[in-house]
Protein backbone atom coordinates (compact mmCIF):
# COMPACT_ATOMS: atom_id res chain seq x y z
CA UNK A 1 0.00 0.00 0.00
CA UNK A 2 1.47 3.22 -1.31
CA UNK A 3 2.09 6.16 1.17
CA UNK A 4 -0.30 9.50 0.75
CA UNK A 5 1.47 11.80 -1.30
CA UNK A 6 2.46 14.95 1.03
CA UNK A 7 0.75 17.69 0.59
CA UNK A 8 2.57 20.74 -0.76
CA UNK A 9 3.21 24.34 1.15
CA UNK A 10 1.22 26.89 0.88
CA UNK A 11 2.72 29.02 -1.49
CA UNK A 12 3.72 32.32 0.35
CA UNK A 13 2.03 35.37 0.34
CA UNK A 14 3.61 38.83 -0.07
CA UNK A 15 1.41 41.64 0.52
CA UNK A 16 0.59 44.06 -2.28
CA UNK A 17 1.45 47.58 -0.49
CA UNK A 18 4.97 46.01 0.04
CA UNK A 19 5.31 44.20 -3.79
CA UNK A 20 4.04 47.61 -4.93
CA UNK A 21 6.62 49.69 -2.60
CA UNK A 22 9.45 47.40 -4.28
CA UNK A 23 8.73 48.49 -7.76
CA UNK A 24 8.21 52.42 -7.16
CA UNK A 25 11.95 52.04 -5.19
CA UNK A 26 13.22 50.24 -8.44
CA UNK A 27 11.55 53.02 -10.95
CA UNK A 28 12.70 55.92 -9.15
CA UNK A 29 16.30 53.87 -8.86
CA UNK A 30 16.24 53.80 -12.34
CA UNK A 31 15.15 57.02 -13.18
CA UNK A 32 17.84 58.35 -11.01
CA UNK A 33 20.26 56.26 -13.18
CA UNK A 34 18.98 57.37 -15.92
CA UNK A 35 19.10 61.46 -14.63
CA UNK A 36 23.09 60.53 -13.83
CA UNK A 37 24.14 59.45 -16.64
CA UNK A 38 22.34 62.28 -18.68
CA UNK A 39 24.79 64.42 -16.63
CA UNK A 40 27.60 62.68 -16.88
CA UNK A 41 26.86 63.05 -20.70
CA UNK A 42 26.23 66.47 -20.99
CA UNK A 43 29.47 67.25 -18.60
CA UNK A 44 31.40 65.52 -20.90
CA UNK A 45 30.10 67.10 -23.68
CA UNK A 46 30.28 70.60 -22.51
CA UNK A 47 33.64 71.20 -23.83
CA UNK A 48 32.00 71.43 -27.85
CA UNK A 49 29.15 72.55 -26.77
CA UNK A 50 31.07 75.47 -25.79
CA UNK A 51 33.35 75.45 -28.64
CA UNK A 52 30.33 75.21 -30.70
CA UNK A 53 28.20 78.01 -29.34
CA UNK A 54 31.32 80.33 -28.80
CA UNK A 55 33.10 79.60 -31.86
CA UNK A 56 30.59 78.71 -34.28
CA UNK A 57 26.74 79.06 -33.65
CA UNK A 58 27.56 82.33 -31.94
CA UNK A 59 29.60 83.97 -34.68
CA UNK A 60 26.75 82.31 -37.41
CA UNK A 61 24.20 84.62 -35.62
CA UNK A 62 26.48 87.81 -35.04
CA UNK A 63 27.21 87.51 -38.95
CA UNK A 64 23.52 87.03 -39.57
CA UNK A 65 22.49 90.39 -37.32
CA UNK A 66 25.98 92.01 -39.39
CA UNK A 67 24.61 91.48 -43.16
CA UNK A 68 21.66 93.93 -42.42
CA UNK A 69 24.20 96.44 -41.23
CA UNK A 70 27.30 99.14 -42.39
CA UNK A 71 29.99 98.49 -40.06
CA UNK A 72 33.53 99.10 -40.53
CA UNK A 73 34.91 97.92 -37.52
CA UNK A 74 35.15 101.42 -36.17
CA UNK A 75 32.29 103.16 -35.79
CA UNK A 76 29.31 101.78 -34.65
CA UNK A 77 26.94 99.68 -37.14
CA UNK A 78 24.02 101.16 -38.36
CA UNK A 79 21.23 99.43 -39.87
CA UNK A 80 20.54 99.17 -43.88
CA UNK A 81 18.10 96.60 -43.95
CA UNK A 82 18.64 94.40 -47.06
CA UNK A 83 20.83 96.67 -48.83
CA UNK A 84 23.58 94.49 -48.87
CA UNK A 85 21.87 91.48 -50.48
CA UNK A 86 20.57 93.84 -52.90
CA UNK A 87 24.22 95.11 -53.42
CA UNK A 88 25.26 91.34 -54.19
CA UNK A 89 23.34 91.08 -57.20
CA UNK A 90 25.18 94.50 -58.68
CA UNK A 91 28.35 93.53 -57.84
CA UNK A 92 30.20 92.54 -61.04
CA UNK A 93 33.74 91.46 -58.92
CA UNK A 94 31.29 89.21 -57.02
CA UNK A 95 29.57 87.50 -59.90
CA UNK A 96 33.09 86.45 -61.53
CA UNK A 97 34.41 85.24 -58.34
CA UNK A 98 31.49 83.17 -58.26
CA UNK A 99 31.98 82.04 -61.75
CA UNK A 100 35.77 81.45 -61.25
CA UNK A 101 34.72 78.95 -57.82
CA UNK A 102 32.00 77.64 -60.13
CA UNK A 103 35.17 76.55 -63.11
CA UNK A 104 37.75 75.51 -60.08
CA UNK A 105 34.82 73.10 -58.71
CA UNK A 106 33.49 71.46 -61.43
CA UNK A 107 37.14 70.72 -62.67
CA UNK A 108 38.69 70.04 -59.34
CA UNK A 109 35.57 67.20 -58.04
CA UNK A 110 35.60 64.95 -60.79
CA UNK A 111 39.46 64.75 -61.36
CA UNK A 112 40.50 64.72 -57.75
CA UNK A 113 37.88 61.77 -57.38
CA UNK A 114 38.84 59.71 -60.38
CA UNK A 115 42.77 60.17 -59.98
CA UNK A 116 42.29 58.86 -56.27
CA UNK A 117 39.99 56.31 -57.14
CA UNK A 118 42.72 55.00 -59.19
CA UNK A 119 45.20 55.22 -57.12
CA UNK A 120 42.99 53.25 -54.22
CA UNK A 121 43.08 50.46 -56.91
CA UNK A 122 46.97 50.59 -57.55
CA UNK A 123 47.44 50.24 -53.66
CA UNK A 124 44.71 47.56 -53.18
CA UNK A 125 46.68 45.42 -55.84
CA UNK A 126 49.94 45.91 -54.03
CA UNK A 127 50.81 42.25 -51.90
CA UNK A 128 53.35 43.87 -50.22
CA UNK A 129 54.67 47.17 -48.90
CA UNK A 130 50.70 48.71 -48.97
CA UNK A 131 50.84 50.30 -45.41
CA UNK A 132 54.38 52.28 -46.46
CA UNK A 133 52.78 53.07 -49.54
CA UNK A 134 49.50 53.98 -48.49
CA UNK A 135 51.30 56.22 -45.66
CA UNK A 136 53.51 57.80 -48.33
CA UNK A 137 50.37 58.63 -50.55
CA UNK A 138 48.97 60.36 -47.66
CA UNK A 139 51.77 62.26 -46.31
CA UNK A 140 51.03 65.64 -48.54
CA UNK A 141 47.75 66.02 -46.96
CA UNK A 142 49.81 67.38 -43.83
CA UNK A 143 51.55 70.00 -45.86
CA UNK A 144 50.31 73.16 -44.40
CA UNK A 145 48.16 75.27 -47.21
CA UNK A 146 50.30 78.29 -46.66
CA UNK A 147 53.24 76.06 -47.82
CA UNK A 148 51.55 74.51 -50.72
CA UNK A 149 50.62 77.70 -52.43
CA UNK A 150 53.91 79.01 -52.12
CA UNK A 151 55.41 76.09 -53.17
CA UNK A 152 53.24 75.98 -56.28
CA UNK A 153 53.87 79.22 -57.28
CA UNK A 154 57.27 78.09 -57.49
CA UNK A 155 56.43 74.52 -59.65
CA UNK A 156 54.24 76.77 -61.63
CA UNK A 157 56.59 79.29 -62.87
CA UNK A 158 56.36 79.71 -66.32
CA UNK A 159 59.70 80.40 -66.76
CA UNK A 160 62.18 78.81 -64.35
CA UNK A 161 59.04 76.35 -63.21
CA UNK A 162 59.81 72.76 -62.69
CA UNK A 163 56.20 71.82 -64.29
CA UNK A 164 57.30 73.33 -67.39
CA UNK A 165 61.13 72.27 -67.22
CA UNK A 166 59.45 68.39 -67.25
CA UNK A 167 57.42 68.79 -70.22
CA UNK A 168 59.91 70.58 -72.23
CA UNK A 169 61.68 67.07 -72.01
CA UNK A 170 59.12 65.68 -73.98
CA UNK A 171 59.10 68.66 -76.68
CA UNK A 172 55.57 70.47 -75.15
CA UNK A 173 56.20 73.86 -74.45
CA UNK A 174 54.45 74.30 -71.21
CA UNK A 175 52.03 77.44 -70.72
CA UNK A 176 52.16 80.54 -68.37
CA UNK A 177 50.46 79.18 -65.60
CA UNK A 178 50.26 81.44 -63.09
CA UNK A 179 50.11 84.95 -65.47
CA UNK A 180 48.08 83.17 -68.22
CA UNK A 181 44.48 84.49 -67.32
CA UNK A 182 43.31 80.99 -69.52
CA UNK A 183 45.39 78.90 -67.76
CA UNK A 184 45.31 80.08 -64.33
CA UNK A 185 42.65 77.90 -62.84
CA UNK A 186 43.74 74.45 -64.51
CA UNK A 187 46.71 75.68 -62.62
CA UNK A 188 44.88 75.75 -59.10
CA UNK A 189 43.01 72.56 -59.97
CA UNK A 190 46.80 70.84 -60.47
CA UNK A 191 47.89 72.33 -57.39
CA UNK A 192 44.52 71.10 -55.69
CA UNK A 193 45.80 67.20 -56.97
CA UNK A 194 48.83 67.45 -54.51
CA UNK A 195 46.17 66.47 -51.48
CA UNK A 196 44.19 63.79 -53.21
CA UNK A 197 45.77 61.41 -50.70
CA UNK A 198 43.59 61.59 -48.13
CA UNK A 199 40.45 60.35 -50.51
CA UNK A 200 42.69 58.01 -51.75
CA UNK A 201 42.76 56.40 -48.41
CA UNK A 202 38.91 56.39 -47.84
CA UNK A 203 38.45 54.71 -51.06
CA UNK A 204 41.23 52.23 -49.97
CA UNK A 205 39.70 51.32 -46.76
CA UNK A 206 35.67 51.27 -48.94
CA UNK A 207 37.69 48.41 -51.41
CA UNK A 208 38.86 46.37 -48.93
CA UNK A 209 35.30 46.18 -47.76
CA UNK A 210 34.10 44.73 -50.77
CA UNK A 211 33.01 41.15 -50.93
CA UNK A 212 36.00 38.83 -52.49
CA UNK A 213 32.97 36.48 -53.14
CA UNK A 214 30.89 38.84 -55.39
CA UNK A 215 33.76 39.21 -57.84
CA UNK A 216 34.33 35.47 -57.99
CA UNK A 217 30.62 34.94 -58.46
CA UNK A 218 31.09 37.85 -61.35
CA UNK A 219 34.29 35.99 -62.82
CA UNK A 220 32.50 32.42 -63.01
CA UNK A 221 30.00 34.35 -65.09
CA UNK A 222 32.58 35.88 -67.72
CA UNK A 223 33.03 39.15 -66.23
CA UNK A 224 36.04 40.76 -67.38
CA UNK A 225 38.00 42.96 -65.03
CA UNK A 226 36.03 46.23 -66.19
CA UNK A 227 32.85 44.87 -66.17
CA UNK A 228 33.69 43.53 -62.84
CA UNK A 229 35.22 47.01 -61.77
CA UNK A 230 31.85 48.57 -63.33
CA UNK A 231 29.00 46.44 -61.33
CA UNK A 232 30.77 44.93 -58.38
CA UNK A 233 33.56 47.18 -57.21
CA UNK A 234 31.55 50.75 -57.98
CA UNK A 235 28.29 50.07 -56.60
CA UNK A 236 29.79 48.75 -53.32
CA UNK A 237 32.20 51.99 -52.92
CA UNK A 238 29.28 54.25 -53.36
CA UNK A 239 28.85 55.51 -49.97
CA UNK A 240 32.55 56.84 -49.96
CA UNK A 241 32.21 58.18 -53.33
CA UNK A 242 29.03 59.89 -52.19
CA UNK A 243 30.65 61.33 -48.97
CA UNK A 244 34.06 62.31 -51.02
CA UNK A 245 31.74 64.30 -53.55
CA UNK A 246 30.01 66.17 -51.11
CA UNK A 247 32.68 66.86 -48.85
CA UNK A 248 35.27 67.84 -51.57
CA UNK A 249 32.51 70.13 -53.26
CA UNK A 250 32.17 71.95 -50.11
CA UNK A 251 35.92 72.53 -49.78
CA UNK A 252 35.67 73.31 -53.40
CA UNK A 253 33.34 76.30 -52.80
CA UNK A 254 35.37 77.36 -49.71
CA UNK A 255 38.96 77.30 -51.39
CA UNK A 256 41.27 80.16 -49.86
CA UNK A 257 44.46 79.83 -48.35
CA UNK A 258 46.73 77.93 -51.25
CA UNK A 259 44.84 80.65 -53.80
CA UNK A 260 45.30 83.65 -51.75
CA UNK A 261 48.87 82.44 -50.99
CA UNK A 262 49.76 82.11 -54.47
CA UNK A 263 47.98 85.47 -56.09
CA UNK A 264 46.73 87.83 -53.58
CA UNK A 265 49.91 87.32 -50.78
CA UNK A 266 52.12 89.75 -52.61
CA UNK A 267 51.43 92.92 -54.96
CA UNK A 268 53.41 91.50 -57.94
CA UNK A 269 51.21 88.10 -58.44
CA UNK A 270 48.16 90.12 -57.87
CA UNK A 271 48.53 92.28 -60.74
CA UNK A 272 49.35 89.91 -63.15
CA UNK A 273 46.48 87.41 -62.54
CA UNK A 274 44.07 90.15 -62.40
CA UNK A 275 40.82 88.67 -61.24
CA UNK A 276 41.44 85.04 -62.83
CA UNK A 277 42.42 83.96 -59.37
CA UNK A 278 39.60 85.97 -57.68
CA UNK A 279 37.80 83.02 -55.44
CA UNK A 280 34.64 83.85 -53.92
CA UNK A 281 36.41 83.28 -50.27
CA UNK A 282 39.26 85.43 -51.48
CA UNK A 283 36.94 88.01 -52.11
CA UNK A 284 34.91 87.63 -48.94
CA UNK A 285 38.34 88.05 -47.13
CA UNK A 286 38.86 91.19 -49.11
CA UNK A 287 36.11 92.85 -48.70
CA UNK A 288 35.62 91.82 -45.09
CA UNK A 289 39.64 92.65 -43.80
CA UNK A 290 40.76 95.13 -46.66
CA UNK A 291 38.02 97.27 -47.41
CA UNK A 292 36.23 96.44 -43.68
CA UNK A 293 32.90 96.27 -45.35
CA UNK A 294 31.97 93.19 -42.87
CA UNK A 295 28.05 94.24 -43.43
CA UNK A 296 28.57 93.50 -46.87
CA UNK A 297 31.32 90.22 -46.42
CA UNK A 298 28.69 88.94 -43.97
CA UNK A 299 25.84 88.84 -46.94
CA UNK A 300 28.41 87.47 -48.67
CA UNK A 301 29.01 84.60 -45.78
CA UNK A 302 25.00 83.52 -45.78
CA UNK A 303 24.62 83.47 -49.93
CA UNK A 304 27.77 81.21 -50.04
CA UNK A 305 25.93 79.06 -47.42
CA UNK A 306 22.89 79.41 -48.90
CA UNK A 307 24.40 78.11 -52.38
CA UNK A 308 26.39 75.18 -50.57
CA UNK A 309 23.15 74.15 -48.58
CA UNK A 310 21.04 73.83 -52.25
CA UNK A 311 23.69 71.76 -53.67
CA UNK A 312 23.89 69.67 -51.14
CA UNK A 313 20.67 69.26 -50.73
CA UNK A 314 20.03 68.42 -54.52
CA UNK A 315 23.28 65.83 -54.33
CA UNK A 316 21.36 64.09 -51.10
CA UNK A 317 18.38 63.47 -53.14
CA UNK A 318 19.75 62.57 -56.30
CA UNK A 319 22.29 59.88 -54.18
CA UNK A 320 19.38 58.59 -52.57
CA UNK A 321 18.36 55.98 -55.16
CA UNK A 322 22.11 55.89 -56.84
CA UNK A 323 24.11 54.90 -53.54
CA UNK A 324 24.41 51.41 -51.77
CA UNK A 325 24.30 51.00 -48.39
CA UNK A 326 24.76 47.21 -47.44
CA UNK A 327 22.55 47.65 -44.00
CA UNK A 328 19.64 49.09 -46.23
Amino acid sequence: MSAPASASPPPTSVPVATSARAVARLRRGRRGGGRGEGRWAVAFLSPWIVGFVVFTAGPMVASLVLSFTDYDLVSSPSFVGSQNYRDLVSDPRLLTSMRNTVIYTVLHVPLAMILALALAVVLNRLSRGQGFFRTLVYLPVMTPPVAIGAMFLLLLNGRTGLVNEVLSWVGITGPAWTTDPAWIKPGLVLMSLWTIGGTAVIYLAALKDVPVQLHEAATLDGASSWQRFRSVTLPMISGSLYFTLIVNTIASLQSFTEVYTMYFGNAATASSSGDAALMYAVYLFQQAFQFLHMGYASAMAWLLFAVILVITVVQVRVARQRVYYEGG
